[in-house]
């Protein structure tokens, strides 16, 4: 991977972004995107659109993913100056208990860790279940609600402190991969593209809040009016020991991006990206989604009387927690294969079905 197209990314790792929280993320993906579209704007809440090519040709493409990441939020400092959290996104509260985290108080970022009672002083039935979310807490080391106060308030937000991780093959741990990855492969498809321009609109778009509800595709996909859209998100790499291959599919890392079947997933468009993968040369895989994908595809491909969409997925082991793990060759053949797919479309094509 070129250097400033990694260092992108692991700026954007290193960056916090909680649902809701979004905004300095917003800013580090706009400055990559910024000298290679030919428009840039946002909306009210806060998603990003960089567009390139005439905003009236057709078809439109967007390719999207959604910049904000799983977290938590202080709703109640206790009298003795310990933080409790409510969870942001879809958060597995096994993992809570002793972690380093980082409380984003309004005059910085505060240090603190979460609670976890030593072995020595459980008890039998403690050892066998995951305490309620309420009934944890953050330690920033605080004396004394009041003392707590002068540095955290109720609506903070926080995340775990895990930041970006070489591992060895071109392999690479953090938490945010989810979807960090998806608005990395937007922007950087965008900079391939004004290198070598398509013959139609593409906008890159950069999401807020999916974890929460696909809200940001939601607006996203209804204001861009799109022709077609890419959705790049992550799908579980179940190449690891303790996951069932005949429940959960076989995705494996570095073998290339994930293709999407069934639900949303346009056929059309799905086919494309398979003709397109094939004579580029991208390794591509396979994943059966017949009802949903999960993602902002979902969102995207219900607007203004539907929208021909696709999923896209980069293999991603150990989704939802602090250490997800990814292949840096499969993000850059994800890439590779939005903007191929992009220069593949002629002026005027139609997506739609034909009977």
């Amino acid at each position: 991977m070129k250097k400033d197209a990694l260092h992108f990314f692991e700026t954007l790792i290193n960056t916090p972004s909680p649902s809701g929280f979004e905004l300095a993320a917003q800013r580090v993906w706009a400055g990559y995107v910024k000298p290679h579209c030919d428009s840039f704007r946002t909306d009210s809440y806060g998603n990003a659109f960089a567009r390139l090519g005439d905003e009236n040709a057709k078809p439109h493409i967007v390719l999207a993913g959604h910049i904000d990441e799983l977290g938590f939020m202080v709703s109640h400092i206790g009298d003795e100056g310990f933080l409790f959290v409510q969870g942001i996104g879809g958060i597995d509260r096994a993992l809570f208990r002793g972690q380093r985290v980082h409380v984003h108080g309004a005059k910085g970022v505060i240090e603190g860790v979460t609670g976890s009672l030593a072995i020595h002083l459980q008890e039998s039935d403690d050892r066998k279940k995951v305490p309620d979310l309420h009934e944890m807490y953050v330690d920033i080391g605080a004396k004394s609600k009041e003392d707590a106060k002068k540095l955290v308030r109720v609506g903070d937000a926080i995340t775990y402190a895990d930041g970006f991780t070489n591992l060895q093959n071109g392999r690479v741990a953090a938490r945010g991969c989810d979807n960090r990855i998806g608005v990395w492969s937007a922007g950087e498809a965008l900079r391939q593209l004004a290198e070598k321009r398509p013959k139609v609109c593409v906008t890159a778009v950069s999401t807020v809040q999916e974890e929460n509800g696909l809200y940001g595709a939601t607006m996203a996909g209804y204001s861009t009016k799109p022709d077609v859209a890419l959705v790049v998100d992550v799908t579980h790499g179940t190449d690891i020991p303790n996951c069932s291959k005949p429940k959960h599919g076989d995705v494996r890392l570095g073998l290339g991006p994930v293709i999407s079947f069934g639900s949303s997933n346009h056929p059309i468009v799905v086919q494309r990206l398979l003709d397109v993968a094939a004579q580029e040369g991208i390794p591509v895989q396979r994943e059966a989604n017949p009802r949903h994908t999960g993602t902002d595809a979902d969102a995207f491909f219900l607007q203004r009387g539907g929208v021909p969409t696709a999923s896209l997925g980069l293999p991603n082991r150990y989704m939802h927690s602090p250490v997800e793990v990814i292949d840096l060759a499969d993000l850059e053949a994800m890439a590779k294969l939005l903007a191929a797919f992009c220069r593949s479309v002629t002026p005027g094509e139609s997506f739609h079905v034909k009977l």
